[in-house]
């Protein structure tokens, strides 16, 4: 491989390090390609590092992306020869994907594990961690697994860095009788996210905030034409589903069950919260029966990267149906990503933000980073603060209420948020703004009107806490203004900024602000939440709290 020349924008300093150099008139280019099979890691503003890392390149080979294809990215972009330690790590870890395949019969049936080789299988029946799932070896390169031990099977071989290709069939479930209404019209790239999720019937689609994922799996539960389960993270989201179902399909309220803490409907179509699936008594799972007797022909994970570890687990046991993950960022704070690629499925659908907002789908965001200076006390304070008290300290300092009402007097005739994590500060901040607070301690008929207000105009600010970071639907909010957030979590970051780019009737841009404490841990967290904004794409402006006027 000769590289792409010295005039190239890639370094590749390590076998699995590379170096995107900003300045560069290729740089955004080769982001998109490289984006395909490498994470982001770091993200300054010159130079940022992407990691070649296991799952990336497992999540590009299973669609359809081969070693081939990622060395040719790395030669055309590198600005030196490709490494000989980075062809071997892409060519070796690509490779690893599918030399394990489960066939066979989907529901009650053993199914059949394949190797390509006797000496891999050989392998394997010695990783104990694997055997003690498989049933009996059945031939030089087969061996038996009984489906309910399928999952536990795939995570064990993803551990062991030989990720399988589960080709076995699915159950059906039930049929129902459903058909889109004449409102479900899907935009182009929502039609390709369902045609890819369709032929292997598992997976996960990836698309941002207000680009349309419920709408998307709709179509997809259509397509199917199955009994469906929708899982997802709150009553509010239940809501959201349930109207959106009225909406874009033929279904009628009673063929829509809600099975949550009060109602325990079970129905064609049933939507349930991680909460509920989850609650336990006496070590047991009080609701599994609803996993495990509706005969479900799909099963939806809404906001798929939060799935708690209780759901995993119930995951694992259900590897005979169809399987559909939604999400704005696979991002896991918790590093659990390989279970929901094993679990769930490899991402099937992916698409950058700022493509959708170049195609006029997304409402153009500007993300700018505000730093306010703490006083004397504040700054000792945060000094003696130790562990998780000190992003408490940093997120209460006084002047980021100065710099929230300059930036809200910056859109005087614009509808905004202002979002935090710790209820004390935000109750403190929501008073001197007059604003109403939404906090999860907030009734659901008070929380529902005041968004209601927000959206039709009769409000123009409202704080609220973490409970705004998901479903939630304010098409005309155009100002985002952070002023804390649960450490450095990307995840958190793609959510907020997802609040405000839904298209806006007159155009208009949307803005997302960050109000930071300098010289406080807030900084280290503001660049590793800011790692989600340049993996998309975006820019950010860093203005000192000072500049606001």
């Amino acid at each position: 491989m000769t590289g792409g020349g010295p005039d190239a924008p890639l370094l590749i300093p390590a076998a699995d390090t590379l170096l995107l150099q900003l300045a560069h008139p290729d740089a955004e280019r080769c982001r998109a390609e490289l984006a395909a099979f490498a994470e982001l890691e770091r993200s300054p503003d010159h130079v940022h590092t992407f990691r070649l890392t296991d799952l990336g390149l497992w999540n590009a080979r299973s669609a359809g992306l081969d070693a081939e294809r990622v060395i040719d990215v790395l030669d055309r972009y590198s600005a030196q020869p490709v490494p000989h330690a980075t062809l071997t790590l892409v060519a070796e870890t690509m490779a690893r994907f599918g030399r394990v395949l489960i066939e066979g019969g989907g529901g009650g049936e053993t199914l059949t594990v394949r190797t390509d080789e006797p000496e891999l299988l050989d392998e394997l029946l010695a990783i104990a961690e694997v055997a003690t799932h498989l049933a009996e070896r059945t031939g030089p390169d087969t061996a038996a697994v009984t489906a309910e031990r399928r999952g536990r099977l795939k995570q064990a071989l993803a551990a062991a860095r030989l990720p399988a290709d589960d080709r076995a069939a699915v159950s059906p479930g039930l049929a129902l009788d459903v058909a889109a209404s004449d409102e479900l019209v899907l935009r182009p790239y929502q039609q390709q996210a369902v045609d890819s999720w369709l032929p292997g019937g598992n997976g996960v689609i990836v698309l941002p905030c207000g680009a349309g994922k419920t709408v998307t799996a709709i179509a997809a539960a259509v397509a199917v034409g199955a009994r469906t389960l929708v899982l997802v993270t709150s009553d509010a989201s239940m809501r959201q589903w349930h109207r959106e179902l009225l909406r874009f399909t033929d279904l009628s309220p009673d063929d829509i069950g809600c099975y949550a803490a009060r109602t325990k409907q079970v129905r064609p179509v049933t939507l349930a919260t991680y909460h509920v699936l989850s609650a336990r008594r006496g070590g047991e799972f009080r609701h599994l029966g609803l996993i495990e007797e509706g005969d479900w022909g799909l099963i939806i994970y809404d906001e798929v990267h939060l799935l708690p570890s209780a759901v995993f687990q119930l995951t694992a046991a259900i590897q005979g149906r169809r399987r559909l993950g939604l999400t704005a960022t696979l991002i896991r704070e918790d590093g659990r990503e390989r279970d929901v690629f094993t679990l769930v499925g490899p991402k099937r659908f992916d698409v950058p933000w700022r493509d959708l907002e170049l195609q006029g789908w997304l409402a153009p965001a500007v993300c700018t980073e505000v730093r306010v200076v703490p006083t004397d006390d504040e700054r000792l304070a945060h000094a003696r603060a130790t562990g998780q008290e000190k992003a408490k300290v940093a997120a209460t300092v006084a002047a980021k209420a100065d710099a929230v009402e300059r930036l809200l007097a910056r859109h005087p005739d614009e509808t905004a948020l202002v979002i935090g994590t710790y209820v004390d500060g935000l109750t403190t901040l929501a008073e001197r703004l007059g604003a109403a607070l939404v906090t999860g301690g907030t009734p659901a008929a008070e929380r529902a009107r005041l968004f209601d207000e927000l959206r039709l105009g009769e409000r123009r600010i409202l704080v609220v806490s973490k409970v705004a970071n998901f479903s939630l639907d304010l098409p005309e909010v155009s100002v985002a203004i952070q002023v804390s957030g649960t450490f450095g979590s990307r995840q958190e970051e793609a959510q907020r900024l997802g609040r405000i780019v839904r298209p806006k009737a007159d155009g208009r841009q949307a803005h997302f602000y960050s109000v930071v404490a300098r010289d406080t841990v807030e900084q280290e967290y503001a660049q590793r939440r800011q790692r989600f904004l340049a993996e998309q794409g975006y820019g950010y402006e860093i203005l000192d709290g000072a500049e606001l006027g």
